[in-house]
């Protein structure tokens, strides 16, 4: 298969912890093309098929000059068997034309993993108001006055931006309310930019556990992301700790109940992150954690990934042969 990757430069990864790669890695041993892009650099012409300027690369098995360039050349995203989407967040404008730049690409013919429309409907903090029956006590709103209110009420809560990744804009406020106008005024910009509130959940302790969900089914593994020191997140940009363990019973019940409603949405890879047994994201534009998870259990994530891709092209191959002989 051709594969072309949409991702950050790949200058940038850090190929001993990056997801992307070990997707790369496994699509290269298994001898499929890989080529690469930027999301800055697709782009769509009147009587022309969505394209990019992309390059065919070969990986080296060196840790710092990971790949070398083979090719460089316009592509019309339509003729690569399928287009994996991994930009990283955060969630903008220029995101967000891209995506409908991915669904034009896909009206023309291209396979496009996760589908550009899912990505768009399932903004990461968002989506949980979907299942409030998994979620804590949450509060989505712009209104000062609403989120002291949602304070007052429980006492200790978690503030963030919508629009964040890696832990990044959260805030602990106690009972003691330290901050929290400031906070609040900083984080809504004087009310004009809407927020979570979630009720603190003690369990982060033990870890803000990622579930990885492929295929519409999940990796019997998670990787908790254990806070250090005095750190209240445990995102690994923040400086937690990683350690895999075998889902729990409330895991596999929110896991099992999501996977295949998001499955169907054309969701190929989902990242649910889960505290205690409480759903506080669900991760779709470039879930991680794959090699820790097979460095520590050997499992190996990545291989399932590249399993359900080529099974995903499969049967939308066989789909379009049938519609054609159908035509003729």
């Amino acid at each position: 298969m051709k594969l072309l990757f949409v991702a950050d430069p790949l200058a940038t990864f850090k190929t001993y912890k990056d997801s992307t790669f070990a997707m790369m890695r496994e699509a290269a041993r298994r001898g499929h093309e890989l080529w690469a892009c930027e999301a800055r650099e697709m782009g769509w012409r009147q009587d022309h098929p969505v394209g990019t300027a992309a390059r065919r690369i070969r990986l080296t098995g060196d840790e710092l000059a990971w790949f070398t360039v083979e090719e460089e050349a316009r592509i019309a995203l339509r003729d690569m068997d399928a287009v994996v989407m991994r930009k990283d967040p955060p969630f903008d404008t220029e995101y967000l034309y891209a995506t409908h730049l991915l669904t034009q690409a896909e009206r023309e013919g291209a396979r496009v993993f996760n589908r550009a429309q899912a990505l768009r409907e399932h903004p990461e903090k968002l989506a949980i108001l979907e299942f409030p029956q998994f979620i804590a006590p949450t509060l989505v709103s712009s209104d000062v006055d609403t989120l002291k209110a949602f304070h007052a009420e429980h006492g200790d809560v978690i503030l963030k931006p919508l629009d964040g990744m890696g832990g990044a804009g959260i805030f602990r406020v106690k009972q003691d309310a330290l901050n929290l106008g400031s906070i609040l005024e900083s984080l809504t910009l004087l009310g004009t930019r809407t927020i979570m509130a979630q009720r603190y959940l003690p369990a982060i302790t033990q870890g803000d556990k990622r579930v990885l969900l492929i295929g519409g089914e999940p990796v019997p593994y998670a990787l908790a992301r254990i806070p250090q020191g005095t750190e209240v997140r445990g995102n690994l940009a923040a400086g937690g700790k990683g350690v895999a363990q075998p889902l729990s019973a409330s895991d596999r019940a929110i896991a099992e109940t999501l996977a295949p409603i998001l499955a169907a949405r054309g969701l190929l890879l989902v990242g649910l992150d889960i505290i205690g047994d409480r759903l506080t994201e669900i991760n779709v534009t470039s879930p991680t954690c794959f090699q820790e998870i097979t460095q520590q259990t050997g499992w190996d994530v990545a291989s399932r990934f590249i399993d359900a891709l080529e099974q995903q092209v499969a049967a939308a191959t066989a789909a379009q042969a049938t519609t054609a002989d159908y035509r003729e």
